[in-house]
């Protein structure tokens, strides 16, 4: 069985959920974004409806059901404010994403075997409205996606939100 070593994932989520509490404690403090770009709240629900979808795809796998992978919603304002509203803010945004990320790495670690990890997921990601992926993707490569650049992206716009930058650039 080759099992998939789930640390990076479970470090890459503390550190957004670590980033995300220190935005909540700047309180006003915390700058505007950039126009274009979303605040905290914004970013979490955009995280939660992400991994919300990966974790949906993993336990298709798990179930033995065909899947799809499509970011398009995690990206669209209105489901991201419903969102907001639903979880009760930022608050709720961050527990929602901690439980989420705990079945994450469940389902990403020892639950599912190594050739379940290897499924190949029709997968269409975009990024401010460019394509970057339309073709199949392995659930593992997508987990790990997440791990190395799609938390980490989103854990350095949040620490650009606070006032003396976070020491980060904000990304995508």
């Amino acid at each position: 069985m080759d099992l998939m070593d789930t640390t990076a994932l479970r470090d890459a989520y503390r550190a957004l959920l670590d980033a995300a509490a220190a935005v909540a404690a700047a309180g006003d403090r915390v700058s505007t974004p950039p126009e274009g770009e979303w605040n905290a709240d914004r970013i979490l629900a955009h995280v939660a409806l992400v991994t919300a979808a990966t974790v949906g795809a993993a336990a298709s796998v798990a179930a033995g059901a065909n899947t799809t992978y499509d970011n398009r919603l995690a990206q669209d304002t209105w489901t991201i404010d419903r969102v907001i509203e639903l979880a009760g803010g930022t608050a709720g945004l961050r527990e929602r994403i901690r439980c989420q990320a705990e079945s994450l790495c469940a389902l990403g670690g020892s639950a599912l075997s190594g050739p379940e990890l290897d499924t190949p997921v029709p997968t269409l990601l975009l990024s401010h409205g460019t394509v970057l992926v339309d073709a199949p993707v392995s659930l593992r490569d997508l987990v790990t996606g997440l791990a190395e650049a799609e938390i980490p992206g989103h854990t350095k716009q949040l620490l650009s939100l606070l006032p003396d930058g976070g020491g980060a650039e904000a990304a995508a």
